[in-house]
């Protein structure tokens, strides 16, 4: 595998997953959740996904203006996003509409869920 490609993420392979704060991930979990982790850690991409989780659907032509970057850098970043299974496409005509995978913001929070410490317990 190229660079240029990412593995397609199974959502459903990540739903099983406990907090990392309550038990380590196993390496297969680990392996199935890093390409959201990577695709968020890029700016742009954080960006276009904060743009994207704003509102229920956004057309890339709503999104490409917002950055002082080429549309086909755009389309290769929104990609990504889509390939690490943080966000659905459509296309209608000439444009393709994306929108979050709420599931995955979901199994991400979870992921990420560190309950506050018990009483009388060292923080």
């Amino acid at each position: 595998m190229s660079k240029q490609e990412l593995p397609v993420v199974d959502l459903n392979a990540v739903a099983c997953c406990s907090p990392i704060a309550v038990r380590p991930m196993d390496a297969d979990q680990a392996a199935v959740v890093a390409p959201m982790f990577k695709a968020l850690g890029d700016p742009v991409r954080l960006r276009l996904m904060s743009m994207i989780a704003s509102v229920p659907e956004m057309c890339v032509c709503d999104l490409t203006p917002a950055f002082d970057l080429s549309g086909p850098t755009i389309s290769h970043h929104l990609k990504v996003l889509r390939e690490a299974g943080l966000v659905d496409s459509e296309r209608r005509g000439t444009w393709v509409w994306y929108r979050v995978k709420p599931e995955a913001f979901r199994q991400l929070c979870a992921l990420l869920d560190v309950a506050p410490p018990a009483a009388g317990s060292a923080a």
